[in-house]
């Protein structure tokens, strides 16, 4: 029988579930079990691919091609491993199958409702997981925080799934919070007993409860907790503020979280220590040396809009011992003020994926700033699209080089693939997920990969376009891979330069804690 732990949140939104379901995820994933892991998240929209990354964050991509919720970007760098394009699922596409259902007749006339519908369809999410992935756990994140009029369906059916496999199958690890109150120094536990006492109304009893908190629980609050909330008190985990989250799983670790697990779910596989975790937390909380790298976006009012690449820099910089100083820099305020003060102690500049003409000129200057001042530069998606842009006009002498993206020009070295043209929905309708990339051998991508065949994700609309390729390459930059099937352009390099790489694909998401992606490492080393 598959294991199942239910992860939900209380209190106030934002504690950090997808961490704590991460972390959760990595230490079981140490004992010797494999995981699988599903996030609900109760907003209407089908998936997050057309929501602003302002708002929501990053949209991550998965392999089979899902424009999934950062989260499962969380659970693939902490726990190693790639979940798919069900792992994320929505009330939109909850509600949007049920309608289809319902008008295609496979209802047989009979009423639709929130109960039982709308809670099976929720439940054959987790079927499916399940069978698909085949793993001994598997961990369930429940979106929002109990008591939101959104989540209600999603908690019934965690409590009929609760009652359907068994309390020795399936728990409910609740995330709470305990503010402190520096006036009298005091923890309170008010707000978790209350969150408890609402889980209850609704007929789960919590197994565990996470609390979050910014100063450590005393054991009489943690009795007071275990008393109130009726759970035992090494059940009672505390989550402390820590430095880094890669230190989360290691504070789980040492408040005994996994064992508290193994016993509710009779995993009978022992415990490990966990010194790679260690080793790894430290490389990030004392680096020997330091670097700066300036992110120069359009979303970057919200540093979650960026999550993948800045964890893949922390990656990269921790397996080389160094600090990574990242600097967010809003492309419009390079258009206004140009790049020299902005950029000027930049070790190395990143220009990352986006959409839209809005700040596409203050990327482009920045682009130009590292390449004319030798300043490494990386290129993501729209990043390697704005390098062929600038290329174009300042070296190949095509002065109104740009994309169709922003406009038909007589030179658009960028152009929409040709399956694109006829497609007007915008969501899930990109080119989206893995595709192989041969790489020239003669390049630096292939000195870092250390192999000619690589798969790498894609979340676009446009590409390099092969009609300028030889213009180019004559010019000096360097197709450094394409992919076998279309031959279209997925790599660019230019060997004169310090370090200047572009890609067409996202190598953020394959980016791990223990394994940075080599692309990033040599980004970063090349700063150092």
């Amino acid at each position: 029988m598959q294991k199942y732990i239910f992860v939900t949140g209380g209190v106030i939104s934002g504690l950090g579930k997808g961490i704590a379901a991460a972390s959760i995820g990595m230490l079981l994933k140490n004992r010797g079990y494999s995981i699988a892991v599903l996030k609900f998240d109760p907003y209407l929209n089908v998936d997050p691919g057309t929501m602003n990354p302002c708002q929501h964050g990053e949209v991550f991509v998965t392999e089979d091609g899902g424009e999934t919720d950062l989260d499962l970007g969380h659970y693939e760098r902490f726990i190693d491993i790639n979940t798919y394009k069900d792992s994320s699922c929505s009330s939109g596409q909850i509600y949007s199958t049920i309608i289809n259902k319902e008008r295609t007749g496979d209802f047989l006339g009979k009423t639709v409702q929130i109960i039982p519908h709308v809670t099976d369809e929720i439940k054959r999410r987790v079927y499916n997981i399940a069978d698909k992935s085949k793993a001994d756990i598997i961990i369930v994140e429940i979106g929002g925080t109990i008591g939101d009029i959104e989540s209600e369906p999603f908690i019934e059916a965690v409590r009929q799934l609760k009652n359907q496999f068994g309390r020795e199958n399936a728990i409910n690890v609740h995330l709470s919070y305990i503010p402190y109150l520096k006036t009298s120094k005091e923890l309170k536990t008010k707000p978790t007993q209350h969150t408890v006492k609402e889980m209850q109304r609704h007929g789960i009893q919590p197994d565990i409860i996470i609390c979050r908190t910014e100063i450590h629980m005393t054991d009489d609050i943690k009795n007071k907790i275990a008393s109130f909330c009726d759970v035992k008190k090494d059940a009672v985990i505390e989550g402390i503020d820590a430095k880094s989250i890669y230190d989360i799983p290691i504070n789980f670790y040492n408040e005994k979280i996994d064992e508290v697990i193994a016993e509710l779910l009779d995993l009978k596989k022992p415990r490990k220590n966990i010194t790679k975790m260690i080793e790894t937390a430290n490389n990030y909380n004392h680096p020997s040396k330091e670097t700066t790298v300036a992110i120069v976006g359009k979303y970057v009012q919200l540093s979650d809009s960026y999550i993948s690449v800045i964890e893949a820099l922390k990656h990269a910089g921790a397996a080389l011992g160094a600090r990574v100083n990242i600097k967010l820099i809003d492309s419009e305020e390079i258009e206004k003020n140009g790049p020299e003060k902005l950029l000027d102690d930049a070790k190395g500049i990143l220009v990352p994926g986006g959409f839209g003409t809005r700040g596409i000129e203050g990327k482009i200057r920045a682009c130009r700033y590292a390449r004319k001042n030798n300043i490494p530069y990386f290129g993501l998606c729209l990043g390697m699209q704005i390098a062929v842009i600038e290329f174009a006009r300042d070296v190949c002498g095509l002065k109104d080089a740009s994309s169709t993206e922003f406009g038909k020009t007589k030179n658009n070295v960028i152009d929409i693939m040709e399956y694109q043209k006829g497609i007007y929905k915008k969501g899930g309708t990109m080119r989206l997920g893995a595709y192989p990339c041969v790489l020239n051998t003669d390049s630096k991508s292939y000195s870092l990969y250390k192999k000619k065949e690589i798969s790498e994700r894609h979340r676009h609309r446009y590409e390099f376009n092969n009609k300028y390729r030889e213009l180019f390459e004559k010019n000096g930059m360097l197709i450094a891979g394409t992919n076998p099937d279309s031959n279209l352009v997925e790599i660019i390099e230019i060997p004169s330069h310090k370090w200047f790489i572009g890609t067409q694909f996202h190598p953020e998401f394959k980016s791990r804690i223990n394994k940075p992606h080599p692309l990033f490492y040599g980004f970063i080393k090349s700063t150092l």
